[in-house]
């Protein structure tokens, strides 16, 4: 399961940030999640409070939101939803199409007491 790698990740970077800025303890780590990126939202929370356990982090609110994937073809410069990597233009039919959102995965921000 990829999910615990990512989460380990996660914490990892914002226990840096939180050190970094002098904080004591992580409340809460919004996160955006494209619907195209692979990462199962559910397992990834499940293991970003295993990952927190006995950290500065334990407890910490986990907010994802999911972003919607996007295309653009590259043969018509049509921009349209996509829920697949390998999407077709809807507007010309053509197979050139690039992923503009929805493979992200970022941490957005983080609440911490200091």
């Amino acid at each position: 399961m990829h999910e615990m790698s990512l989460a380990l990740n996660i914490v990892e970077l914002v226990l840096a940030k939180a050190q970094a800025a002098g904080g004591q303890r992580i409340t809460s780590v919004e996160l955006e999640a494209g619907k195209l990126s692979g990462v199962m939202v559910e397992a990834l929370a499940f293991c970003f409070d295993a990952a927190a356990r006995n950290t500065p982090a334990e407890g910490a609110r986990l907010e994802v939101r999911e972003i919607e994937g996007c295309g653009r073809c590259r043969g018509c410069g049509h921009s349209f939803a996509s829920d697949s990597l390998l999407g077709q233009c809807p507007q010309c039919g053509g197979y050139a199409v690039e992923t503009v959102q929805g493979r992200e995965l970022k941490v957005v921000s983080l609440t911490i007491d200091e």
